[in-house]
């Protein structure tokens, strides 16, 4: 049940959901969002950066959900998010963006429950899932991605310090978050907030506090639709922030030169044709599909590179024509990620 008004009543969970123009699709969100079931009060907060197609009057028309208003200027991922925390009371504060709409009525209590499960968690995330409107490769790869992680609420901490240090793949996994969907406890947000960075804020947080002893857990019941198809260039551009933040804050390189470039590329285009070959999809969607595959796994592979080397090397009117972050905080807004 949310809070709608009274101040007096003990809060378990906030919702702090960032938007900026969120269109329809943030009326489906927020009313997802309001149908939860929980055995307990929580209460959501929609932070707005300046939207101009009336996303504050969808807010306003949802019964409890409280709207604070920034200027477009003041968004920043880790900022925009500890502002929301700092403005709500809930033991655990949920996220959301946008465009991420729950599953189902039982998304928010099965963070919280995973959070309750062990005081050393610091932070959950869930799983996400293609709209049913998905091209065949961003569902597979949305599959492929958070399967990895398991089937059931998987715990992860720092068990083997030495290969921490020596294994990039170890840390990647470990230190995989995602504020498109996640859940702190805030007595630890309190302690470690989330750092004021342009990208990846979310990934840097849980490096942090599993570094500090912490541990976070996914937990795949926790299911929201997210997806996107994008095209060559919004490929290149997301892939171009994904390496320059992995480069820059975490000191992986994605792609280290061209010989690799070239390697990955045939490689995973072969893969990627071999897979929509056998999808079972209709002759003419198989050849469109098939058609695209080697520009869009170039288009990843090239940003990978791009943004690898960027830091420092550019001139910043470059960096933000390539950067989709800093093109959606111009243009659409910083809620679709």
């Amino acid at each position: 049940m949310i809070n709608q008004t009274g101040r007096e009543r003990t809060v378990k969970a906030s919702v702090v959901i960032p938007v900026k123009n969120g269109g329809e699709l943030l009326r489906r969100v927020l009313a997802a969002v309001t149908d939860q079931e929980t055995p307990w009060t929580y209460e959501v907060l929609v932070i707005d950066s300046g939207s101009t197609d009336g996303s504050p009057e969808t807010v306003r028309a949802f019964d409890g959900v409280a709207l604070h208003t920034i200027d477009p200027g003041e968004f920043g991922h880790g900022r925009t998010r500890n502002l929301g925390a700092a403005l709500t009371r809930g033991e655990y504060v949920a996220y959301l963006t946008q465009d991420a709409l729950p599953a189902d009525r039982h998304w928010l209590r099965r963070l919280v429950a995973a959070l309750e499960a062990d005081p050393a968690i610091a932070g959950a995330f869930g799983r996400h899932l293609p709209y049913p409107d998905a091209g065949p490769l961003t569902a597979r790869e949305l599959r492929e991605h958070f399967a990895g992680f398991g089937s059931a609420d998987t715990i992860h901490r720092i068990e083997d310090p030495q290969r921490y240090r020596r294994d990039p793949g170890y840390r990647q996994r470990l230190h995989f978050f995602s504020n498109n969907n996640s859940c702190l406890r805030r007595s630890v947000w309190e302690r470690i907030p989330f750092p004021e960075v342009d990208f990846a804020e979310d990934q840097l947080w849980a490096r942090t506090v599993i570094e500090a002893g912490y541990a976070t857990v996914y937990v795949p019941g926790a299911c929201v639709y997210h997806s996107h198809d994008f095209g060559v260039l919004e490929t290149f551009r997301r892939a171009f922030d994904e390496g320059r933040a992995f480069k820059r804050y975490f000191d992986y390189d994605l792609v280290p030169g061209v010989p690799t470039l070239l390697r990955q590329w045939s490689r995973l285009t072969w893969r990627d044709w071999t897979w929509v070959a056998e999808a079972g999809l209709p002759l003419s969607r198989r050849w469109s599909w098939q058609a695209r595959v080697p520009f869009r796994v170039l288009a990843r592979l090239a940003g990978y590179y791009a943004g690898g080397r960027s830091a420092g090397r550019l001139p910043a009117w470059v960096e933000r024509r390539m950067s989709r972050d800093q093109t959606l905080q111009a243009m659409e807004g910083p809620g679709s990620e």
